[in-house]
């Protein structure tokens, strides 16, 4: 029995040891206090800021990238991707203050409707806010009187944000397709 338990050793000794050092070298996560990264109470923070979506003219702020083929024939442009960089005032009138930029794409995602997929971030530039953004991913029904999209992240001050944004057209003209959208937004941060 000595015998053998000593010719055992060994493995054993060498199974605990692969076993630690192989639970020590492929860890890639840890459980972690919010506290120590220096977060302190959450906040909800309300934004109120209008949207500008220009799409024609010599300087437009949203352009088409893609459209589907041809022969597609839907009556709500399924298919197109546009990608903006709009910016975002106090007021309606475009020569309100700056105070941000929405940047990102969004798509004519619905054949039977006006349904947009929103892949943007709400790039801040004024105030406490300046250099922070807020994700938004969703759904915008463009003719509904109240569109809801959920915010999704954030980076800054809204590191860890989630919430949401509702949208209002303000204006929106027929001929050119320019649009003026009052965003309220709704964000949980640290």
């Amino acid at each position: 029995m000595a015998k053998s338990l000593s010719k055992l050793t060994p493995i054993l000794f060498i199974f605990f040891f692969s076993t630690y050092v192989t639970a020590e070298t492929h860890n890639f996560s840890r459980n972690l206090s919010p506290s120590s990264l220096g977060l302190k109470q959450e906040k909800l923070s309300h934004l109120h800021f209008y949207f500008h979506d220009i799409v024609s003219g010599p300087n437009p702020t949203a352009v088409r990238v893609a459209e589907a083929a041809t022969t597609n024939t839907s009556a709500t442009g399924f298919g197109a991707v546009v990608m903006m960089d709009d910016p975002l005032t106090l007021e309606p009138e475009s020569s309100s203050k700056l105070v941000g930029r929405a940047q990102g794409i969004y798509a004519l995602a619905s054949q039977h409707e006006a349904g947009l997929l929103m892949v943007l971030n709400f790039a801040f530039i004024e105030g406490k806010y300046s250099g922070s953004t807020l994700s938004v991913l969703g759904r915008n029904s463009v003719f509904s009187a109240v569109r809801e999209m959920p915010i999704v992240g954030g980076s800054g001050i809204f590191r860890f944000a989630r919430g949401y944004a509702q949208a209002r057209t303000h204006t929106f003209d027929l001929k050119t397709g320019d649009a003026v959208v009052e965003y309220n937004v709704y964000a949980f941060h640290y």
